[in-house]
């Protein structure tokens, strides 16, 4: 059994993801075998908050070049979650 904290791995701080913030829609990297499901629950349990609705993305890593060679970065997985209108904001997203 996995816990939330096994779902859920960091937060996305980017400009994109503040701009979204203010609308109760906030981005977190994701274990990439976690479904829509696992990151309500999660996400509901670890900040007590009420979950509307959940949007996940797998994100290709950049080729990126290595002397002569190319690589990639990992690829990720990413939720964006959006709250419900009477539920309260994420505090870990307000301070920034």
């Amino acid at each position: 059994m996995k816990t939330p904290y096994d779902v859920i791995l960091k937060p996305v701080i980017s400009e994109m993801s503040m701009d979204n913030a203010a609308n109760k829609k906030y981005t977190f990297k994701v274990a990439p075998e976690a479904n829509k499901t696992q990151v309500k629950l999660a996400i509901e349990e670890i900040f007590g908050v009420t979950v509307d609705k959940v949007n996940i993305m797998n994100v290709n890593g950049k080729i990126k070049r290595m002397g002569r060679t190319q690589g990639r970065r990992p690829a990720v997985k990413k939720a964006i979650v959006t709250l419900t209108a009477d539920s309260k904001e994420i505090e870990f997203f307000t301070g920034l």
